[in-house]
């Protein structure tokens, strides 16, 4: 099973920083608005939810890993709840690479792997290198390609 670079736990603790000031923000709003809160109360929110966030980051890269096989790409990814996905190559529809302005600046990309299927039918594995992702992409393509002749009627 491949993992993921190590700098995606940089983007995925910037997240959670964004949120825990966001929180923060939010508890120092409904102080001067609604509740005298203790002082202490908007930089206790701010700790503890940047600690859980960092925390949950760490762990959320533990866990992450994928692999292209012959028949099928493999995710294994969940924290609290582990979630298995496999994607068949005859549902792959079309994958991309993307690089956010998080990502750029970083050095990285994402791969998304759209399948035909339902709403949300489609697979986002962050954190490669840019010739990751492309290569990856390629990779997949050849694949699927190859498996929709074995599937063809």
């Amino acid at each position: 099973m491949n993992r993921l670079h190590p700098r995606v736990r940089v983007v995925w603790a910037g997240q959670a920083a964004i949120v825990a000031v966001a929180l923060a923000g939010v508890t120092v709003a409904v102080d001067r608005l609604a509740v005298d809160l203790p002082v202490w109360v908007p930089p206790a929110v701010l700790v503890v939810v940047l600690g859980f966030g960092v925390g949950l980051a760490l762990a959320r890269y533990r866990v992450w890993r994928y692999e292209v096989r012959d028949d099928a790409l493999y995710l294994e990814r969940g924290v609290f709840t582990r979630v298995r996905t496999v994607v068949p190559f005859v549902r792959l529809q079309h994958v991309d690479s993307s690089r956010g302005p998080v990502e750029r600046l970083l050095g990285l990309a994402s791969a998304v792997v759209y399948t035909a299927g339902s709403r949300g039918a489609d697979v986002r594995i962050p954190g490669l290198t840019p010739a990751g992702a492309d290569d990856l992409r390629e990779r997949l393509k050849r694949l699927a390609i190859r498996a929709e002749g074995d599937d063809a009627v």
